[in-house]
This record gives structure tokens, sequence and C-alpha cells, in this order.
């Protein structure tokens, strides 16, 4: 499926605000309901919009740490990574993990209570040998970008220095549609 302009104003839109309602979605787009809905659908449909949910703020329920941990397996056969991985999808403090190449072989995302919180949860790892050779961890002290949207336009976009990538028409402006017809008449 080719996504134009008004494709990926739609993803990007719909990343900012999921809850956007039909009409209003149709009015930053600069479409009416019917093509902008069909759009929505298809892309749904066609698995560029995966789901909807709501972001937590974990501020909000107190004092919590971010802890980074790179993982170096002992041995490196499928089976390893597959028992490795099924154990993590079991630890709800693991929020994130991928797989990586160059030294290491996982990045671990987790979010704990404190320390020694942490310190249970490797431990558990360590005890259920599950192939951890070494492991590296990083404490976060202050989070400076947070969940930010995939960058859909920016990211199709052959070549071009950062500040031209749109350059090629797409508008992804965040004016609204009787601000960009100005603009197109000017």
């Amino acid at each position: 499926m080719r996504l134009d302009a008004r494709d990926l104003r739609i993803l990007e839109v719909v990343q900012a605000n999921g809850r956007i309602s039909k009409k209003a979605l149709a009015e930053t787009i600069g479409l009416s309901l019917t093509p902008c809905f069909a759009r929505l659908r298809r892309l749904e449909a066609s698995g560029f919009i995966s789901g909807y949910r709501g972001v937590v703020d974990a501020r909000r329920f107190g004092s919590f740490m971010w802890v980074h941990v790179e993982v170096t397996l002992s041995r490196h056969r499928a089976a390893d990574f597959a028992r490795f991985e099924t154990v993590l999808q079991r630890i709800p403090e693991v929020i994130e993990c991928d797989a990586v190449g160059g030294g290491i072989d996982y990045l671990l995302k987790l979010i704990v209570r404190d320390v020694d919180h942490y310190q249970r949860i490797i431990e558990d790892l360590l005890g259920r040998e599950i192939g951890m050779a070494t492991y590296n961890t990083f404490i976060v002290t202050k989070r400076v970008k947070e969940s930010a949207p995939i960058p859909v336009a920016t990211l199709l976009v052959q070549k071009g220095p950062p500040d031209q990538l749109l350059s090629k028409g797409a508008d992804t402006s965040t004016a609204t549609p009787s601000a960009r017809r100005a603009r197109a008449r000017s």
C-alpha cells in the first residue's frame, strides 16, 4: 500500500491523539468525513495502525526508577534466545526488550520502585538459569524524551537534509485546513 501526504498526516494526528473524533480528524486533514474515515479504516486494516491506547503517567503514582539493562547470553542458539524471551514476557516490570547486534544480545527497559526492587528482579532472572552471561545496568537520572511518536513522514523520505525532508510535497504541518488552502492560494 502506498501512502500519500494525507495518509501520513492521519498517522501523525492519530499518534498524537488516539481519541480524536472522526469529524475533528477530517477537519485537521482537510478531507470530508467519509473519505477521511475510509482512509483511517484502510490504514487500520493494512496494519499501519495496530491499536489505540491511553498513556499513563507513572509520575502520578509516586517516585519510580527507570532502568536500562544490557544483557549478553552465554550461548547463542535459537532455543537459548527463545527461553530468555519467554521468561521476559512474564515480567511486568520489563516494559521493553529489544534483541540487538553489536556486542550484546538484548537491551531491556524496566520500571521499578527502587534499587532493591530492581535487584530482586535481576537475582530472580539469574536464578532461573536462562543463560544470562553478563548484564550492565544503567539507572536513568533524567527522562529527556519519552514515547515519541514514530516520525512516519520523515522515515519515508528517501534523501535530503533534516530541515527539508518534507519538501517532496507532503504537507504535515499542524495548520488548519483553511490556513493550508489560503497558503496554497498565495
